[in-house]
């Protein structure tokens, strides 16, 4: 009797097993920002202006390569199923300095390291990245961005040229990883143009 018992109960752990080894792996969907184009170049209003974007900093908890859903007024939750394909910081660093590239704002955008001297330092941090989830009905995706620019001659920080806080909120039709990924990158394109128009207007004011 204990004899068939004990069998009975490798039985069911066996097929347990089994079951579980049997099933097919969990699928992480990875995700990348697309490139956001510049608006047309309207003449060499920044010609002068050499810029070297210094590393990107993502405040907490936002510095995390899964993507972070806002669920309450106090709470956060991290998607185990989709990420970034890397950091926050260098998945937002290749459009940020595309754009730039692009516009007329610049002479053009170095890397850290380059032989070329920068006369400017952008500094960006990103202080929100994240699903709004609270209402189930209103999803949204959120960015918000620090960009702050400095004169940097001989390629050294001087002083504090430019600061300002970006932030928006991008309606979802769906609470899908894909759809929180399209509402980000018109959030970004959002900023940027309003970055870009704000340069301008300190471009245009005699003796900036």
């Amino acid at each position: 009797m204990a004899t068939r018992a004990t069998r009975f109960q490798w039985l069911i752990l066996f097929g347990f097993l089994t079951g579980c080894l049997s099933r097919p792996p969990l699928h992480v969907q990875t995700l990348a920002f697309e490139s956001v184009a510049a608006p047309s170049a309207h003449g060499a209003l920044g010609n002068q202006r050499v810029v070297c974007i210094r590393p990107l900093r993502v405040a907490a908890p936002f510095d995390n390569r899964s993507l972070i859903y806002r669920v309450g007024d106090f709470s956060y939750s991290a998607d185990p199923y989709a990420e970034f394909l890397e950091s926050p910081a260098d998945s937002l660093r290749p459009p940020i300095r595309s754009w730039m590239r692009q516009s007329d704002l610049f002479q053009t955008v170095i890397e850290p390291g380059s032989a070329l001297r920068p006369n400017t330092m952008a500094e960006i941090t990103v202080l929100e990245l994240y699903g709004d989830y609270r209402d189930p009905r209103n999803p949204a995706a959120v960015l918000t961005l620090q960009f702050a620019m400095l004169t940097a001659p001989e390629g050294i920080p001087e002083k504090l040229a430019f600061e300002k806080e970006y932030s928006r909120r991008i309606l979802l039709t769906k609470r899908t990883p894909d759809a929180l990924m399209s509402g980000w990158k018109d959030a970004l394109n959002q900023i940027l143009v309003q970055f870009g128009s704000d340069l301008r207007g300190l471009d245009s004011v005699p003796g900036s």
